[in-house]
């Protein structure tokens, strides 16, 4: 597995869009995505200027159901 990298949770959000999730709710600074068919709902911490810690990012990107790679790969 490759090693994961250093994003913010808007970064994350933006990501997760690319691939079919969409933010349905914002309650204070956490952003709940969903995709239809999916099976989880995606919760984000989107903190201003502050990076998400590598364990809550793999396990959004798991329970996102992809790859890191693919991840990493649809970084802008």
């Amino acid at each position: 597995m490759s090693d994961l990298p250093v994003v913010t949770g808007e970064q994350a959000v933006s990501v997760f869009c690319k691939f079919g999730f969409s933010v349905v709710r914002i309650k204070g600074s956490h952003h709940t995505m969903k995709k239809p068919g999916h099976r989880y709902n995606l919760v984000v911490p989107v903190h201003k200027g502050k990076n998400l810690k590598k364990g809550t990012l793999r396990g959004l990107i798991a329970a996102a159901g992809m790859s890191v790679e693919t991840f990493v790969a649809a970084i802008d």
